[in-house]
């Protein structure tokens, strides 16, 4: 049986290598973004794929997507819980509220939402189980400069995968986490020409290929739900990640 994976943040990045990824290894591919156009461009290529433009942080738009898709493919075998947001730097007294709410709304609400339903119908479904890959960051081990709201985020979802990890064992639902440090995608591109640095310098980072990412999600997927990687960390080896700063 072909399984299914649904995707959420696909239209861009690391959510849409991931979601190329999985169709070409043969999955069936739900695509969850805001942005319908470049979900609408996948689906019309790959029969496999199914766009369900909708917003992360609207709990009864994800409900609305899951329960299509489970009626589509007939069962969800994986969620990649990818998609968040970054709002410019700045110390917690100078940034604008709305950056605060609307990384919470996206990077916590937005993955729980998704967490949500994923579980619902792999706890429903026979035979049961499932597995959930949520996308924490290196943010979820240390923070960059003036990087709050998004750090805080990510510190919370270390929380959200361990005690879904923890849940999900009556139902054979795995739950793993993958923190992701300087893949090349758009969002990320303005690291080339230079990131604040602990040590208040301005310097380039080292970047790796969005391809290593979703392969590595797929290597996770791809396991028996016998077997989990807990957590994963895949970054540009020549971050500066591990070192002083």
């Amino acid at each position: 049986m072909t399984r299914t994976i649904l995707v959420t943040g696909a239209s861009a990045g690391i959510g849409r290598a991931t979601a190329l990824k999985f169709l070409g290894a043969g999955w069936n591919v739900g695509m969850i973004a805001r942005r319908a156009e470049p979900l609408n461009e996948i689906a019309a290529a790959h029969p496999g794929a199914l766009a369900f433009p909708c917003d992360v942080a609207d709990a009864t738009a994800v409900d609305d997507a899951f329960a299509t898709a489970a009626r589509r493919f007939g069962r969800i075998d994986a969620l990649f819980n990818n998609a968040g947001i970054s709002r410019p730097a700045g110390l917690i007294d100078e940034i604008p509220l709305a950056d605060w709410t609307d990384t919470v709304a996206i990077n916590l609400n937005g993955m729980f939402f998704c967490a949500r339903a994923a579980f619902r119908h792999m706890r429903a479904q026979s035979p049961q189980g499932g597995r959930i890959i949520n996308n924490g960051s290196i943010s979820a081990h240390a923070p960059r400069p003036g990087s709050v709201a998004y750090t805080t985020t990510k510190h919370a979802i270390t929380g959200l995968t361990k005690t879904l990890s923890l849940d999900g064992r009556p139902f054979d639902i795995a739950c793993g986490q993958i923190d992701i440090g300087n893949a090349m995608t758009d969002l990320a591109a303005k690291m080339a020409k230079g990131v604040p640095q602990a040590d208040g310098q301005i310097r380039v980072e080292a970047m790796m290929d969005a391809e290593e990412v979703a392969s590595a999600v797929l290597h996770m997927a791809m396991l028996p739900l016998s077997t989990n990687v807990q957590f994963m960390t895949i970054m540009a080896t020549k971050m500066p990640f591990v070192g002083r700063g």
